[in-house]
């Protein structure tokens, strides 16, 4: 069997950037891209904070020029989803889609999931009034009504955030109080365009081709309205995708990869992590890029250090 210098599991920003530098290096990296190819980006429509696009640019089509160009420097690509890993020992070993993948060097960029409320129209609005990014796409709601659902940090972030543009900003949360921390509290409450609804789950988003309003419902009283609103916003929180990583990687309490020393190294020696699936801190298409250039980096340093070792040793 050929054991690959490295193989980058996903291809969200972090992983093809990873597939760009690596390939560049020589390595000719195996991108496990996964059925979720191109990653959270491809759930956005306009992406118009990327360096480099004044115009901006389309979600999927940013991921499909990144793809091309760690292709064109020798990456190579499966569209399947990586089943299991064993990291116990090198070379590391990988199965996807019933086969068997060897590497001395591994990196992981699976990326997070927002969490959603489940609604079928919501999965048929995303992108289209429907978003789990304020930073991304709030620019895009000026002087319009929006829903932030959730009562977290996340939430209360997003909905002062929104206030910039919105003319009124309503907080959909499911309990009577906040989950947030106190000064995020203080904050939004402060804050005069934001209002909250409290008790109140939403049923539906209601809309054609764009969010007109949301079906709401007391859950206490279970009263009914509907809210008119331009764009809604949830902010319930992300899941890293590391399942595959139980009992192989250090994860943090929230089950994200845990990286040291400042650096994109985890808890076994030669698996480099990047992206959402370690950081739930920035989450941009930047940062996750950016993370993917010293994640390969890194990845190429320690296979010469390893080749080194060899040939002394």
């Amino acid at each position: 069997m050929t054991v690959r210098n490295v193989i980058i599991l996903g291809s969200g920003p972090a992983g093809l950037t990873a597939a760009v530098y690596t390939a560049r290096a020589d390595l000719l990296p195996l991108v496990i891209e996964g059925l979720g190819a191109g990653g959270q980006l491809m759930l956005t429509t306009e992406v118009e904070n990327y360096p480099g696009f004044p115009e901006g640019i389309i979600g999927p089509e940013l991921m499909e020029r990144f793809r091309a160009q760690a292709e064109r420097f020798g990456a190579e690509y499966l569209t399947i989803d990586a089943d299991r890993v064993d990291f116990s020992s090198r070379p590391f070993r990988i199965w996807a889609g019933g086969q068997e993948y060897q590497a001395e060097a591994v990196i992981v960029s699976t990326g997070a999931s927002a969490l959603m409320l489940g609604l079928e129209s919501e999965q048929r609005l995303l992108g289209h009034g429907v978003s789990t990014c304020a930073t991304c796409d709030g620019f895009f709601f000026r002087d319009q009504e929006i829903a932030v659902i959730g009562g977290g940090d996340s939430a209360m972030e997003e909905a002062i955030f929104l206030t910039k543009f919105a003319t009124k900003v309503t907080v959909i949360h499911r309990r009577d109080e906040l989950r947030a921390s106190k000064i995020m509290q203080d904050r939004a409450f402060a804050n005069p365009k934001i209002e909250f609804r409290w008790n109140t789950v939403v049923d539906d988003v209601i809309g054609n081709g764009k969010v007109e309003a949301l079906a709401l419902r007391d859950i206490e009283t279970g009263s009914t309205c509907d809210l008119e609103v331009g764009g809604m916003f949830v902010a319930i929180g992300h899941t890293p995708n590391t399942a595959l990583f139980h009992g192989q990687l250090d994860l943090d309490p929230n089950g994200y990869v845990v990286t040291y020393d400042g650096t994109m190294r985890t808890s076994v020696d030669g698996v480099f992590a990047c992206g959402d699936v370690q950081d739930h801190v920035y989450r941009q298409a930047i940062t996750a890029a950016g993370t993917g250039c010293m994640a390969a980096i890194e990845a190429e340093r320690w296979l010469e250090a390893q080749a080194h070792g060899k040939h002394h040793g």
